[in-house]
């Protein structure tokens, strides 16, 4: 009977791996895929995506450095943090020839400046960062940072969560790179932050799609907010409006990147090229609403948000955006700096 027992467990085990799927384990920030896409990759290579997800990337590097570098098979960073990542030892170094639709990216994300030759990424999407706010409660149209930043009053307002985006916003509202490493104008910013966070209304900081969550439920009046975020549901919401102050803003790009220990990279490397498709490349910004950077995909972008300059900025607006870069050797002075915005 025993062995009559376990000759059915043991056939039982083997029918279980034989029909066993495999599985691609993607860390990604929150609400930054397309269900029916990730659906349509599953069918397509019988297998099942697990996604976990963070919401900045200071998290998502301390997770992969905690052991999620063997894990998560991709990861998918911003682009100021990429050359931290590889030197850090937690990016693997891309075949290109295992991506052969590489050759849809545009000019601009082809080489870009953090990782030139694609060596370790390949661009997801891009946008900026602006400010979300509800127009019934701020009547002012509102073109700058300053009344989020300085102005007095009673409204209702959130910080960004984001170390460098934030300490960048404040940096270019005050006129200065948003990647200086000068002390004094670091010192400058962090100060504006400080007293912000003393203003009347102030509502702490938020992070990711949270500012325009709390914006759009009533409980903020404005926020910061990824300029995806805004479009991919602002119609449900015509009251809200969002806006790239004329001061400038971040301009970021998010990657697709293997992780150094992945335990898929085949099916990972499918990944990449399966989103850098161009139909599927389409349906993805479609959905999220954020800026492709693949050129195969832009004649099958929505008119309304190709043609949209807080989406697609114009010439005009592409002059006041900056790339957050490396902060090299200077990357515990910014988190010095932060701790201090965070905690005063």
């Amino acid at each position: 009977m025993k062995v009559t027992l376990s000759a059915l467990a043991i056939g039982s085990m083997v029918a279980l791996s034989a029909t066993a799927k495999e599985e691609l384990n993607i860390y990604i920030w929150t609400e930054y895929t397309e269900p029916e896409l990730t659906k349509a990759f599953e069918e397509m290579y019988d297998c099942k995506v697990i996604e976990s997800n963070y919401e900045n990337c200071e998290e998502m590097v301390a997770k992969l450095q905690a052991g999620g570098v063997s894990q998560y098979d991709m990861v998918f960073p911003s682009d100021y943090i990429v050359p931290s990542m590889i030197e850090l030892g937690l990016l693997s170094e891309l075949d290109h020839s295992k991506i052969p639709n590489l050759g849809n990216l545009t000019d601009t994300f082809s080489s870009p400046s953090f990782d030139e030759g694609n060596k370790y990424s390949v661009a997801y999407q891009w946008g900026t960062v602006g400010l979300i706010y509800d127009s019934e409660k701020v009547t002012e149209p509102i073109d700058s940072w300053k009344p989020i930043l300085e102005s007095e009053g009673g409204t209702r307002f959130a910080l960004f969560d984001s170390e460098r985006e934030m300490t960048g916003i404040a940096l270019t509202y005050l006129g200065y790179s948003m990647n200086t490493t000068n002390k004094k104008e670091l010192m400058e910013a962090a100060n504006l932050l400080i007293k912000a966070k003393k203003k009347k209304g102030y509502s702490g900081f938020v992070a990711n799609v949270g500012g325009f969550s709390k914006v759009q439920a009533g409980t903020l009046d404005m926020s910061f907010c990824y300029s995806g975020d805004a479009f991919a549901n602002i119609e449900e919401s015509p009251n809200l409006k969002y806006v790239i102050p004329k001061e400038g803003t971040v301009v970021w790009c998010d990657s697709m990147c293997i992780t150094k220990e992945a335990p898929n990279k085949e099916l990972a490397y499918k990944y990449i090229n399966f989103i850098l498709d161009a139909k599927n490349g389409a349906q993805l910004s479609n959905y999220i609403a954020f800026a492709t950077p693949n050129k195969a995909s832009l004649p099958m972008i929505d008119k309304a948000l190709l043609e949209n300059p807080s989406v697609y900025p114009d010439a005009e607006t592409e002059e006041k955006l900056e790339f957050i870069l490396d902060a090299g050797a200077n990357t515990a002075m910014y988190g010095e700096l932060w701790k201090m915005i965070k905690t005063r």
